[in-house]
């Protein structure tokens, strides 16, 4: 009866961490308890999408907070973060880095929201130990969003735009 009760409240308390990281805008977290000589509980909660490379695309959501709708608008806020990563147009990033949108200062970007591209086409370029890197499209489509900004930081996985 001892294991079950620890084991509901460790289901519970991994549930309270992973709302703290959603309220607090966190990317991780990461707790060691130990139980005796019973046990230890290790937890690492963390989120994939992080929240500095977002574009301007989502200012509209946190831009309508109404006083009867202010308990709903965070949890609407969080779902279009959650969701790029999620899209099946999604193309993701393949490494760590710093994205570029053009190929060099003042220059125009590779592709805008809207654009009609072909697969391979150049997306972006990510820098790496001081490497360009060309993003190619994964697939013919359409530019629906760009989920980075010029010269932000990129992880591994993380969505770079959709195209659909």
């Amino acid at each position: 009866m001892g294991k079950a009760d620890t084991h509901e409240s460790d289901v519970s308390f991994i549930r309270a961490l992973a709302e703290l990281l959603q309220e607090n805008d966190l990317t991780e977290l990461e707790v060691k308890r130990e139980y005796g000589d019973e046990g230890r509980l290790n937890v690492r909660v963390s989120r994939a999408a992080p929240p500095a490379p977002v574009q301007q695309h989502v200012a509209p959501a946190p831009a309508a907070p109404a006083t009867p709708q202010a308990p709903a608008t965070p949890q609407q806020a969080a779902t279009p973060t959650a969701d790029p990563a999620s899209h099946p147009g999604a193309v993701t990033s393949p490494m760590v880095g710093t994205v570029y949108l053009q190929g060099e200062p003042g220059s125009p970007p590779f592709v805008s929201t809207g654009d009609s591209v072909k697969e391979g086409d150049t997306l972006l370029i990510i820098e790496a130990m001081k490497t360009m890197n060309q993003i190619p499209a994964p697939r013919s489509g359409t530019v629906k969003r760009i989920l980075v900004e010029d010269g932000g930081p990129v992880e591994y996985g993380a969505p770079l735009m959709i195209i659909e």
